[in-house]
């Protein structure tokens, strides 16, 4: 049988106000991110933890917005 090709799914969208963005969450999807990207997780997750959950966010957006939607909670990240 021949079907049509499925679009696949090329960004992980995550609602920063749901229990996927909390800290730890976001930093266990940066090692896996990184990993999967060939990269060292170990400065990323470093810089991600190295101020508030404000640049933590940043920090993950900026290494891998090109693969993420990230949702803002309705009040602003801070």
């Amino acid at each position: 049988m021949i079907v049509p090709p499925q679009p696949q799914k090329t960004h992980i969208t995550i609602d920063l106000s749901g229990p996927e963005g909390n800290a730890f969450a976001l930093i266990g999807l940066a090692k896996r991110l990184a990993k999967q990207h060939g990269l060292d997780p170990e400065p990323i997750v470093n810089k991600m933890m190295s101020e508030d959950y404000v640049n933590l966010v940043h920090t993950l957006n900026y290494h891998f917005g090109h693969c993420l939607v990230l949702i803002e909670p309705p009040g602003g990240l801070g």
